[in-house]
């Protein structure tokens, strides 16, 4: 992985092999991200993306091999209690054009992934819902 910081954006290569959520968290980390948003593209080969059931407050997740392009991964950087905190959502398509996607765990690039980071100056820590059962704005 590389990349250059351009004002407040970010502009990443991840590398073949690379775990996108590992590769975004070194960069944060090493920039000190508190708040931003993040946009990607590219190529993978193993991914894993949830679906969140409401009524259970559960995350189902569903894992995928092959040959995948990312039509979208767009998200957020933030905190909670303090500490760094990232909510991704990818959708990438197959050889067919059908397309899968959801709350991303795990996705490995197979070629390259694009990734641009909008930093933004500010804050917004996350908490817990007790309704929804997840990590929501806290502003």
């Amino acid at each position: 992985m590389e990349y250059r910081k351009f004002d407040n954006i970010i502009i990443a290569r991840i590398d073949k092999g690379e775990e996108i959520l590992e590769q975004l968290k070194a960069i944060a980390i090493t920039e000190n991200i508190k708040l931003a948003s993040i946009n990607a593209l590219g190529a993978i080969n193993d991914f894993t993306v949830g679906v969140y059931k409401t009524d259970e407050k559960k995350y189902y997740s569903n894992s995928f091999k092959g040959y995948y392009e990312i039509t979208s991964l767009t998200g957020t950087i933030n905190t909670l209690d303090g500490e760094y905190y990232a909510h991704l959502h990818l959708s990438a398509g197959d050889e067919k054009g059908e397309v899968y996607g959801g709350h991303l765990n795990r996705a490995v690039v197979s070629a390259t992934c694009e990734l641009v980071i909008t930093v933004i100056d500010g804050k917004v820590d996350r908490v817990y819902d007790e309704e929804t059962g997840l990590n929501v704005f806290n502003f």
